[in-house]
């Protein structure tokens, strides 16, 4: 993306002008003419023109409810998130009910299709548990040694790392595919908490506190206890990202990085080459990374807006956003609006629901009624400046960066902690894909350069 700065390769002027030389080639060759795309019916972004996904496939994990087909056109619906069948709200007011963290259920649901009996869930909370350690001197050699600006692109390292202390890393037998799954499920909360704790203390100057799990503590708890210098934490503050954790599990198998997983696992390739493609799709910032978007755009709303109840104040500088005035000058109103969802998005409703109360308690609970102004305002100024009216919620990214706020989690992790938890449903998608694809994904692309007969180098 560009970012608009300079990129010097190096400081000899020759070298640095050939290298700008190229740059200019490089971006006349890719230029594709717009007559292009459509000559050809191109659905750019696998979308059709209504903006629903390419079918690409079935599956049984995940289902994203948004919209309804009638006659042929969209209609708003509210939205719906299913894990198997089962309704992903109903899923966690079931956890949230009995006072106990759900995440591990979650897992195993997605994994095997079922909720697990009392007895079940307990042994494979065990089994996790075991699981959860990393390999002898994995910690030191790897994630200690050459830290990284971005945690995502260190967790994505790490993973394929982990290959290289497997016995048996290239058998795509669902047995040894659900093992690796189970390890890299566990160890993932571990890999990012850790990788952020030696990024703290190489790039921000703070002291290194390099923490193990606890066999006893949920995934959730784990990654808290890793994560934060002093170990220590409130049950409430584990439980609520328990939550976020259950929510961003799985969201159906269109998504990019979903999609990415299964198209790497439709070669046939390794289970840490796809899970490491998947983390790298999610960091890009029109997928997980948007969650930092979200962030700066509150900020900079915060910053301007004096009276977080004045909705005609809100609406005034949202509206400077929209139309490019303010903000990073996009007219983008991140964390509103959805691809699929249209009415509400299943994810932030539950959130809202789940972090009022701890975001009064933490004083976080202007920046609360901010989000709901931002979130009641957009719809209207998107008709006023688009002319166009459709339904238009929050997604699930408006509401889960001032969720991890709250929780002390700093923004670096925002997109890694989304990985943590995306990687259960990354896992089951990938065992669906080796059982049941049976095909490379191989899409077609119509290639329009015109052809050309070779010159000899000198009459060039």
């Amino acid at each position: 993306m560009d970012n608009g700065k300079k990129i010097i390769i190096s400081e000899d002027a020759a070298l640095q002008s050939t290298f700008e030389k190229c740059v200019a080639e490089a971006t006349r060759v890719n230029d594709i003419p717009q007559p292009a795309l459509e000559n050809y019916k191109v659905k750019r972004g696998l979308r059709e023109a209504d903006g629903t996904g390419v079918l690409a496939g079935v599956t049984n994990i995940g289902n994203v409810h948004g919209y309804v087909l009638y006659e042929g056109e969209r209609v708003a619906d509210e939205g719906k998130l299913e894990y198997r069948g089962f309704d992903m709200a109903q899923l966690v007011d079931g956890f949230g009910e009995k006072q106990r963290f759900g995440f591990e259920e979650c897992i195993y649901l997605l994994l095997f299709g079922k909720l697990p009996t009392e007895q079940e869930l307990a042994d494979f909370t065990a089994l996790l548990a075991h699981c959860r350690h990393l390999p002898a001197g994995f910690s030191e050699d790897v994630i200690l040694k050459a830290p990284s600006r971005s945690i995502m692109n260190k967790m994505s390292q790490c993973i394929l790392a982990l290959y290289s202390y497997d016995d048996d890393p290239d058998n795509t037998s669902v047995e040894n595919m659900l093992r690796q799954s189970i390890e890299i499920i566990a160890r993932l909360p571990v890999i990012a908490a850790q990788s952020y704790r030696v990024y703290s203390s190489r790039f921000r100057g703070k002291s290194l506190n390099l923490h193990d799990s606890r066999d006893h503590l949920s995934a959730a708890q784990n990654f808290l206890r890793v994560l934060r210098a002093s170990k220590n934490y409130t049950e409430e503050e584990a439980r609520l990202l328990d939550i976020c954790m259950v929510i961003q599990a799985e969201h159906g198998g269109g998504n990019n990085s979903t999609f990415a997983c299964r198209v790497l696992s439709s070669s046939g390739t390794d289970t840490y080459s796809a899970i490491s493609a998947a983390i790298g799709s999610l960091k890009g910032p029109l997928h997980g990374g948007a969650n930092i978007k979200v962030k700066e755009m509150f900020d900079c709303i915060k910053e301007n807006v004096k009276d977080v109840n004045d909705e005609d104040e809100i609406k005034a500088f949202v509206g400077k956003i929209l139309r490019g005035e303010a903000g990073d000058g996009t007219g983008k109103i991140y964390g509103m609006g959805h691809a699929i969802y249209t009415n509400s998005d299943p994810r932030a409703v539950m959130l809202k629901k789940y972090a009022e109360d701890l975001a009064i308690k933490k004083g976080f609970g202007d920046d609360f009624k901010l989000l709901q102004g931002i979130e009641k305002v957009t719809p209207e100024l998107f008709y006023e400046h688009k002319g166009v009216h459709k339904a238009m919620c929050a997604n699930v990214d408006l509401y889960s960066g001032l969720v991890y706020r709250m929780l002390d989690i700093p923004p670096e992790m925002y997109t890694p902690l989304f990985a943590v938890a995306r990687v259960a449903g990354w896992c089951a998608h990938r065992i669906e894909e080796a059982q049941t694809g049976k095909r490379i994904i191989r899409p077609a692309y119509k290639c329009i350069a015109t052809p050309k007969d070779y010159v000899s180098l000198e009459d060039r």
